[in-house]
């Protein structure tokens, strides 16, 4: 009897933790925002914190944008599952900072606010501002709605809410619903009150809780096994159930199919395909663009990603230890059994480290505490999505476009406010009705859209000129349209069965089926067509270039003559 009481204690003890931790942060950042709403005073201080962030500071936040619940539990969740497969996604992660790196302190110097401030400079404003506008929320939206329904997912796992089962009188779908709703509640409030003073802050605080949480992990998990890596490798190999193939490429990402050529070809190009729309959508991505407007200067912004590359890269070597540890001190029977997806298996490792070296207490004191950081990785992800859509919206589009660019700063401000009041609604009632759904898929067509539509209408806009502003229209709209259309006629939407137990693991049932695309990533094709897009689109124009304003631009791209 003695056994199962304290087998029911320790779960729920793990829950109060949890749920502490959680209430904690959330006292803690709220505080923040209040602070952030009393120094926030202009539409400068709204939409880039005043640029009063240092280079190191604003590197901070910049991984902590980037670090989100996908890139926490759910690559080591893949790595834990996948083996060395799994690593390809921090490998891709990574290397995009390669190409940011280059274009960052361009932007910086060439943009005000928002990635239009760049792309409008020697265009047309309205129809460039109302594309980058729009390219922005779809993107961001895209980009939220999966952060939300994970989490709404996550955390009833960790809380350990399964069916049948109550926390605080909630059932596991009731705790989903009211997660959503609280998530999105609070990045509402965060944004409309603190804007990015506010959101910059919480995103500092989650990167240092999430990199201190991943070294601890890490350190604990190497101490296990002597800081011997190759003894780690070769129990998580034993403990995964696929022997010496779980170290080698192949496991998930371009397998091969006996006596299916064809299939195999495209799974292979599938794998390029994700890698370039990982690898090219950094650049892209508007929360990650907005954020290089918070320091006061180019050379910051150059700090800025060399802090953010250094923070991204030890914290993806430690997706290795974290994923590894998983497989070989919980195993892939009990990782699947907690989660299908293998998103718990950085929570189930800390649990299964910590009881290792202090027993029941130590175990759930981890559990708890690396459940509070998955919890503060969304919240800050999604307060920079829900903040760069609302600025996009009032300084691009009711600023330039329906104001004709003479707003005034508190008009702008107070829209961007109300846009964030609408757009975050609107992400709660899709997160909730979309609860159930595998919007896994989302993650990587963010990237993709921010790679086919952005990127394009970005570079040729510092490098080309000739580019004019049909070739921006055409490139944004081309890559977001391409994107959407390819991925709703590939096998992530329909026709994708299991072959094993006949399941469907496309977003509608097994029975419907209206693929024609084969691969589940559109970058390979939407990236080019992105790009070409923007080039006809300028070439079949008679708008002639306005060359006087491209080599200003060039000379502030590369000088920072003249930005703000």
């Amino acid at each position: 009897m003695a056994p199962m009481i304290a087998a029911a204690a320790g779960p729920m003890s793990g829950r109060a933790l949890t749920f502490l931790m959680f209430l904690a942060f959330i006292g803690i950042t709220l505080g923040i925002t209040l602070w952030a709403r009393a120094n926030t005073r202009g539409a400068t201080d709204f939409y880039a914190g005043g640029r009063v962030f240092s280079g190191p500071q604003n590197g901070i936040a910049l991984a902590g944008d980037y670090m989100s619940a996908a890139s926490f539990l759910g690559i080591a969740g893949l790595i834990a599952l996948s083996g060395y497969d799994g690593f390809l996604y921090s490998v891709g992660f990574l290397v995009a900072w390669l190409l940011t790196l280059l274009l960052v302190e361009l932007m910086r110097n060439a943009g005000r606010f928002t990635m239009a401030d760049v792309l409008a400079y020697r265009m047309r404003q309205p129809p460039v501002r109302t594309a980058a506008a729009i390219s922005t929320v779809t993107v961001s939206v895209f980009y939220l709605l999966a952060q939300m329904v994970g989490a709404g997912a996550l955390v009833s796992l960790l809380l350990g809410i399964r069916p049948g089962e109550t926390f605080l009188g909630m059932s596991a779908g009731t705790a989903q619903v009211m997660t959503i709703i609280v998530v999105g509640a609070l990045m509402i409030f965060y944004v409309m009150f603190g804007g990015m003073k506010a959101t910059t802050w919480v995103q500092i605080i989650k990167a240092v809780l999430l990199l201190g949480g991943a070294a601890v992990l890490s350190l604990l998990v190497l101490a296990r096994f002597g800081f011997d890596p190759s003894t780690l490798l070769g129990s998580a190999a034993h403990s995964s159930g696929h022997g010496d193939a779980f170290l080698r490429p192949g496991l998930k990402y371009a397998q091969d199919v006996p006596g299916d050529p064809g299939q195999t070809i495209v799974n292979k190009l599938d794998l390029i395909s994700l890698a370039l729309a990982l690898i090219l959508g950094t650049a892209g991505l508007p929360h990650i663009v907005t954020r290089f407007f918070t320091v006061p200067d180019a050379r910051a912004a150059r700090t800025s990603v060399n802090w953010a590359i250094g923070l991204v890269g030890v914290f993806y070597l430690m997706t290795i230890a974290l994923g590894f540890g998983a497989t070989a001190l919980v195993g892939h029977d009990a990782i699947v059994a907690q989660d299908p997806a293998g998103n718990t298996a950085a929570p189930q490792l800390a649990r299964a480290i910590g009881q290792h070296f202090w027993g029941d207490l130590g175990g759930d004191l981890l559990l708890a505490f690396i459940a509070a950081v998955a919890f503060a990785t969304i919240l800050a992800v999604v307060s920079g999505l829900v903040l760069a859509s609302s600025t996009s919206l009032a300084h691009d589009f009711f600023g330039h476009v329906l104001m004709l660019g003479r707003p005034r700063e508190s008009q702008e401000v107070a829209v961007a406010r109300f846009a964030a009041l609408v757009i975050g609604t609107l992400a709660i009632v899709l997160a909730v009705i979309a609860k159930n759904l595998n919007v896994a898929f989302l993650v990587a067509l963010a990237f993709a859209m921010a790679a086919a539509a952005n990127l394009p209408a970005i570079t040729l806009s510092l490098f080309w000129r000739r580019f004019n502003t049909r070739g921006v229209v055409a490139g944004i709209y081309g890559g977001l349209v391409s994107s959407l259309v390819l991925v709703f006629f590939s096998p992530v939407v329909s026709g994708k069965i299991d072959p094993v137990t006949g399941a469907s693991q496309s977003l509608f049932p097994a029975g419907v089926d209206f693929h024609i695309f084969p691969m589940e990533n559109p970058g390979l094709v939407s990236i080019p067509f992105g790009f070409l897009c923007a080039v006809l689109g300028t070439l079949l124009s008679d708008e002639e270039p306005d060359e006087e304003r491209h080599d200003d631009l060039s000379v502030r791209a590369l000088t920072g003559a003249g930005s703000v």
